[in-house]
């Protein structure tokens, strides 16, 4: 929320927007709990954890409850979306096939109580845990390392306790009264417009042979084989680091996808997040193994490394062109104000899609990527190398 500081009226008008809306999300919480264990249960305390997305975050203490743990986190939405896929309904559906499984393969925090007419989620609380990203702007190397590996495997044994579940997830869906979210709305349209602006921008024409293989790239994206659940929103900062492995948080907009379009985050580490920076050379390479030993015993074809690599190439080409398509309009490509930049990473993704197509044999992608890679870097000057992670500086 942005507050305006040359009016004091203005702040104390929205402080106390803040102070309803947590107000509100405490006694959704108290009323759901109640009807869930069959007495009243009181919250105090409450501290706003200040959610990105539509839903009020709050923590509480639970003043007496032998049932209870001491405090909890309480999601609310209050207000429906108008058109589309419900935020609520996606996040309590995740939530509950994940709490439905064991407790060794839950990978986010338990839904303790949920209710669709208040619109309130009330989750197990981690305690102040640091995320991935606490831990990648540490100045901790090895732990930093240990983060993202261990991020790598939960995302893995996510993709793999799922791998059959979708059937389960839209008949929880489907109870809630939620449409079906999905990621691909627009996504074709898209793609259509992605050779036009590299040749606006960039002065590229895109080769025929590259247009079909990111149709080919889609198509794998769509198809029915390694779908499994998605968080979607894979950013550093929805990861909690705990002492059982990384957790995550926010499933806002969860689905059930291709896992490889998740996996191609680790060849392109956070991309959709804004301040994606760089690893350093061997971590994808580690994070790729890591999550390939989780998930090698539901797609025992991933064993290979010849079609590990292909899939990964062709998803990851697939992502770069997306993000492209997204952004490269709206980039500045004529000033730059500091070296860490977004238009750096766009130069390190190009750069390496351009080298494993190569190792795949894609070679008109390959050579398409190396182009576009140093008609940016030429526009970006002494700005073109993305910077590392302060972990890894």
């Amino acid at each position: 929320m942005t507050v305006d500081t040359s009016s004091s009226g203005d702040a104390e008008v929205g402080a106390g927007a803040e102070q309803l809306a947590v107000a509100a999300a405490v006694a959704a919480g108290e009323s759901v709990l109640s009807r869930r264990f069959g007495s009243a249960i009181t919250l105090v305390s409450p501290e706003d954890l200040a959610g990105s997305g539509p839903a009020t975050v709050v923590r509480a203490r639970v003043v007496s409850s032998f049932a209870l743990p001491r405090t909890l986190v309480i999601k609310h939405y209050p207000d429906r979306p108008e058109s589309g896929a419900d935020p609520f309904a996606q996040e309590a559906v995740s939530y509950q096939l994940f709490t439905a499984m064991a407790p060794d393969e839950r990978i986010c925090p338990e839904l303790v109580a949920h209710d669709g007419r208040d619109r309130v989620l009330v989750l197990e609380d981690l305690g102040r845990t640091p995320t991935l990203e606490d831990k990648l702007y540490a100045r901790d190397s090895r732990a930093a390392e240990r983060a993202l590996l261990s991020w790598a495997r939960s995302l893995g044994r996510l993709h793999a306790s799922t791998a059959d579940r979708e059937a389960d997830f839209n008949a929880l869906l489907r109870r809630l009264g939620g449409p079906a979210g999905s990621d691909s709305d627009g996504v074709d349209a898209l793609c259509s417009r992605v050779p036009s602006l590299i040749q606006k921008r960039l002065g590229i024409p895109v080769p025929d042979e590259v247009r079909a293989q990111v149709t080919a790239a889609l198509e794998q994206s769509r198809a029915a084989g390694f779908r499994a659940f998605s968080p979607v929103e894979l950013s550093p900062d929805n990861n909690l680091v705990t002492g059982q492995g990384v957790r995550f948080l926010d499933f806002e907009n969860g689905c059930v996808r291709s896992a490889l379009v998740d996996a191609a985050h680790l060849r392109l580490p956070f991309a959709s997040w804004p301040d994606a920076l760089a690893l350093p050379a061997g971590m994808s390479e580690a994070m790729i193994a890591a999550w390939r030993a989780e998930v090698v015993g539901v797609w025992p074809a991933f064993a290979d490394d010849e079609v590990l690599a292909a899939h990964l190439t062709a998803s990851e080409l697939l992502r770069v062109w997306l993000i492209t398509g997204e952004e490269l309009e709206s980039l500045d490509l004529s000033r730059h104000a500091a070296p860490v930049s977004r238009e750096a990473a766009f130069v390190t993704w190009w750069r390496d899609l351009a080298k494993h197509a190569g190792y795949v044999r894609m070679v008109a992608v390959s050579e398409f990527a190396a182009r576009v890679a140093a008609a940016l870097a030429a526009r970006l000057g002494p700005h073109a190398d993305l910077a590392f992670y302060p972990a890894f500086r």
